[in-house]
């Protein structure tokens, strides 16, 4: 059985949904960074 093939419109638009999900994780983990530098400092 063969998949169908998805269009470049339909690839494109999943990729940039990908990215925006990895984007909205990369900025979780920098204010986690940035929380716990700020713990330090006051310490």
């Amino acid at each position: 059985m063969f998949k169908q093939r998805k269009s470049f419109e339909e690839l494109v638009k999943e990729n940039k949904q990908a990215l925006l999900k990895d984007k909205k994780a990369i900025e979780k983990i920098e204010e986690r960074i940035e929380k716990r530098h700020e713990v330090i400092k006051l310490t």
